[in-house]
């Protein structure tokens, strides 16, 4: 078995004004995983860490505290272990939760901090919040508060995070990447 610690890094931006946005769906999965787990949460240099373990493996919750755009600056602290980011996701329907492995940003500013700054080659459970009405900006919807089908979502992101680091991503994206899972 692989010793080797995961780090679950849920993407947002701090602050009680981003508490309850879109934006910030990867900070509440990360808070679930604490919540579930027993972590406490503590200030670091760039960011907020929680020590959980899961299936007995240590497990790193860390919120970047460099706002979105620069979430990638914070994460190179953590280059060296496994990482898993949690991040919201327009092109997702609200209510969607898909796993993934590698790939781009896909025009979404945090990924493409973290990637400019450790590289593409790390597992994402991204969290549909669905694309903005006709007439409202993508800045004003990513940072407009969350709906009711969004919130419902978190616990089951939070139950992809944990199938990642206790099943493999592989098996993780066979569970969770099917069509009929997301009802339930």
């Amino acid at each position: 078995m692989d010793t080797k610690r995961w780090v679950v890094a849920g993407l947002g931006n701090p602050g009680r004004s981003y508490a309850n946005t879109r934006h910030n769906a990867g900070y509440m999965v990360v808070d679930e995983l604490a919540a579930r787990h027993g972590g406490a949460w503590r200030r670091r240099k760039r960011a907020e860490e929680a020590e959980i373990r899961l299936d007995g493996v240590s497990v790193v919750l860390v919120k970047p505290t460099t706002f979105m755009n620069d979430s990638g600056r914070a994460l190179v602290a953590y280059s060296g272990d496994r990482l898993l980011v949690v991040h919201d996701d327009l092109d997702l329907p609200a209510g969607t939760v898909r796993v993934k492995l590698g790939g781009g940003a896909g025009g979404h500013n945090g990924l493409r901090s973290v990637i400019g700054n450790i590289g593409e080659r790390f597992a994402r459970v991204r969290v549909g919040i669905g694309r903005p009405p006709d007439g409202v900006e993508v800045i004003d919807y990513v940072l407009g508060r969350m709906d009711g089908v969004v919130r419902k979502t978190i616990p089951r992101a939070a139950d992809a995070a944990e199938a990642v680091i206790e099943e493999g991503p592989e098996a993780a994206m066979n569970r969770f990447n099917v069509r009929r899972n997301q009802e339930g």
